[in-house]
């Protein structure tokens, strides 16, 4: 149960940073029509997110291949790796697509929500790897 949980999750950390990308590179350009809000929300993140579901798990099992991701020996600091990095352009995607006015202010040139996500990020992983990475896992990662 555990590992469908964590698919499915890691699946829509993929279709929620794949939508909010395509809803971003949309709004910057002549296209900006398509991404249409109702209550804040733009019609065309919700299509994507429904339509990322969708291709989500291929996603994920091609990088796994790109990857070697079952060739490896160790597995664990690559699986950290790619949780970590959904998590952290999942938070990226969404404060773009949402919240606009928080990508302004800078810590020393570089905007606070990349540095913030980051830090969110790396919590998470470390949170998610405590529930989800299974225990006969970790003893063949020793």
């Amino acid at each position: 149960m555990k590992l469908q949980i964590s698919t499915w999750l890691q699946n829509l950390g993929i279709a929620c940073s794949m939508a909010s990308l395509f809803t971003l590179f949309f709004r910057i350009t002549d296209f900006a029509w398509v991404t249409k809000s109702v209550y804040y929300i733009p019609v065309f993140f919700v299509v994507l997110v429904l339509l990322g579901l969708v291709i989500a798990e291929d996603v994920r099992k091609a990088f796994k291949k790109i990857f070697w991701y079952e060739k490896r020996k160790v597995q664990r600091p690559i699986w950290q790796v790619g949780v970590g990095f959904i998590f952290f352009l999942a938070q990226i995607g969404t404060v773009m697509v949402f919240s606009t006015e928080l990508t302004q202010p800078e810590l020393g040139g570089m905007p606070l929500f990349l540095v913030i996500a980051f830090m969110n990020a790396f919590i998470m992983t470390v949170i998610y790897e405590e529930i989800f990475f299974r225990k006969d896992q970790a003893s063949r990662v020793s």
